[in-house]
C-alpha cells in the first residue's frame, strides 16, 4: 500500500522501528557491482575512493558513497599490507637477511 510508514504504525499500534521497510536498492547497480569486483581483483590494493576514482574516469557517474556501501554489502576489503623482511646491515654497507 501506499501509506506512509508513520500512519502504518500509529494504525496498528506499533513502534515505528518494529515497522521498518527493507531497502530495495537502484536498479541495474549490478553492471556497477561487477565493475567495481573487477577493478578489484586488477588492482588489490586500491580502496573504494581509488575505485570509484577509477570508476569516474571510465566514465560511471557514482560518488565515493555509493561505491562505500556497495563495497560493504559486498563484502570487500583491503588486505593488509605484508610487514618487511628484516634484514642485519654490516659496517661494510652490505646486509644478511635474517631466518625464521
Amino acid at each position: 500500500m501506499s501509506v506512509s510508514e508513520r500512519c502504518e504504525c500509529r494504525v496498528l499500534g506499533q513502534h515505528r522501528f518494529t515497522r521498518r521497510r527493507l531497502p530495495l536498492g537502484r536498479a541495474g547497480e549490478e553492471p556497477l557491482v561487477e565493475e567495481i569486483i573487477e577493478l578489484t581483483r586488477q588492482f588489490g590494493r586500491y580502496g573504494y575512493r581509488r575505485v570509484a576514482a577509477l570508476l569516474r574516469d571510465v566514465g560511471w557517474q557514482v560518488i565515493d558513497k555509493r561505491v562505500e556501501r556497495l563495497w560493504r554489502r559486498e563484502g570487500l576489503k583491503v588486505p593488509m599490507k605484508q610487514p618487511k623482511k628484516g634484514r642485519l646491515r654490516m659496517n661494510d654497507g652490505s646486509c644478511v637477511r635474517l631466518r625464521p
